[in-house]
């Protein structure tokens, strides 16, 4: 039987190392490419045919990976288990919670906030509007 390859695209040498450390101790083979590597290889018609040839795809979704073959990243976040119950979360539901989470990770500063979600301060301001966020209240949760 073959042994399984996990590759791994990252900068982060640190990232690469841990990821070596615990798959080779799983039986794992491991390949490590940067960003720029991979983006080069995928233009490769010879890397591309090694790298897709047999190479099983996962597929994410909403829908829990049955008899799925996947294995734990130490300090990985996530998990195997799909909960049966989980609350889809419309888009205005994600975008609110993740303006509070930014106001409140920058101590109630909305020209951070801004900058951290990427947008600029006069649409942040109009959306704490829509959503009726108090950035006071955020102030208050970080400093609880």
């Amino acid at each position: 039987m073959a042994r399984t390859t996990v590759y791994i695209v990252s900068d982060e040498t640190e990232v690469i190392e841990r990821a070596k450390t615990y798959f080779t101790a799983q039986g794992v083979n491991v390949q490590a490419f940067s960003p720029t590597q991979w983006r080069e290889g995928m233009e490769s018609p010879v890397f591309r045919s090694q790298m897709l040839t047999g190479m099983p795809a996962l597929m994410t979704g909403l829908n829990p990976l049955e008899k799925s073959n996947v294995l734990p990243f130490p300090g990985g976040v996530g998990s195997n288990n799909v909960s049966s119950d989980l609350k889809v979360a419309t888009m205005n539901e994600l975008e609110a919670k993740a303006i509070e989470n930014a106001i409140v990770q920058y101590r109630g500063n909305l020209t951070e906030a801004a900058k951290a979600l990427g947008i600029g301060r006069a649409t942040l301001y109009r959306k704490v509007k829509q959503y009726q966020i108090d950035p006071s209240m955020a102030r208050k949760k970080r400093a609880a």
